[in-house]
């Protein structure tokens, strides 16, 4: 039985597979584990470096689904002592309203307010865009 966090519930790890499936089929990702040893409760993808500029060493999602249609998208791209990260977030909190984005360099809190679907394929895509927005821009 998967552990359930008061707050947003068990984590769904029938959605997390599904997740997983559909990162793998990506020519973005080098890497999908899910539900690995050190994140148990996520999925997390590793970017194939060869997307990014010779300075970024690791580009990752972390992602965690809960049966409640909570969730975190974590992503970071790593350089030589520093990190440029964000997140999407659907939780109960006392920062922003259910649904909100902490905005990149830093994923700063308190983050900008948002909506999401409750489907995760829909918030998948719209990570996944937003973050190949990024990438592009290196390139022009």
């Amino acid at each position: 039985m998967p552990e359930e966090r008061q707050d947003v519930g068990a984590i769904d790890t029938d959605v997390l597979e599904r997740i997983a499936g559909r990162l793998e089929r990506s020519h973005r990702f080098s890497e999908v584990v899910s539900q690995p040893e050190y994140a148990p409760d996520s999925v997390v993808a590793e970017y194939d470096t060869g997307y990014f500029p010779p300075g970024v060493s690791r580009a990752y999602l972390r992602i965690r689904w809960y049966d409640t249609n909570d969730f975190n998208v974590h992503y970071s791209e790593q350089y030589e002592g520093r990190s440029w990260e964000c997140r999407w977030d659907r939780h109960p909190n006392d920062h922003n309203t259910r649904g909100h984005v902490h905005p990149p360099p830093d994923a700063k809190t308190p983050g900008d307010d948002a909506e999401f679907s409750d489907d995760w394929r829909d918030v998948l895509a719209r990570v996944v865009g937003e973050l190949d927005e990024r990438i592009e821009a290196f390139w022009e």
